[in-house]
């Protein structure tokens, strides 16, 4: 990832801040993301599968032990970007590797835009009137530049190549 991330030292601070508040209840808050992604995008809902089970409904989706065990993950890889937001270059193999994984089970690009919105959303939602323009500006720069090291997982050739 650039060094040259454009995160002022305030955005970095609005992100730590408001993170701190969602971080102590992942679950909740995740379930709260992914609601607003499946009533965003409901086509995503079939890439979702344990045990080659396809869910008949969100609700059923999001009430699977192994669905909110994913969404733990998600909302540790938001937590690992927020502890190194001076240093998101760290990060970038196993993002890279991360949006390999994503391709691999079908995941398009064009839908991490929706997965951002859902993020937002959540954000919103979580932390009420302290969700200011500022804190949402800082928090999308932030997701772009994750999304960005992820998508070059895509441009990667596949292992053995």
């Amino acid at each position: 990832m650039e060094s040259g991330m454009p995160l002022s030292g305030g955005q970095r601070a609005l992100i730590r801040e408001s993170w701190q508040r969602v971080s102590g209840s992942p679950v909740q808050h995740g379930l709260v993301l992914f609601t607003r992604l499946f009533d965003l995008d409901p086509d995503l809902l079939p890439l979702f599968q344990y045990n080659c089970k396809q869910f008949a409904s969100p609700q059923e989706c999001l009430s699977a032990p192994e669905f909110l065990d994913h969404i733990r993950k998600v909302m540790l890889v938001i937590d690992a970007a927020v502890s190194h937001l001076e240093n998101l270059s760290c990060l970038e193999e196993y993002l890279c590797n991360l949006g390999k994984k994503h391709q691999a089970v079908g995941v398009k690009v064009e839908s991490f835009s929706t997965v951002g919105e859902s993020l937002l959303y959540m954000l919103e939602k979580c932390l009420g009137g302290a969700f200011s323009p500022e804190v949402q500006e800082a928090w999308r720069k932030l997701y772009n530049a994750v999304v960005k090291a992820m998508q070059r997982g895509w441009e990667m050739p596949p292992e053995g190549d």
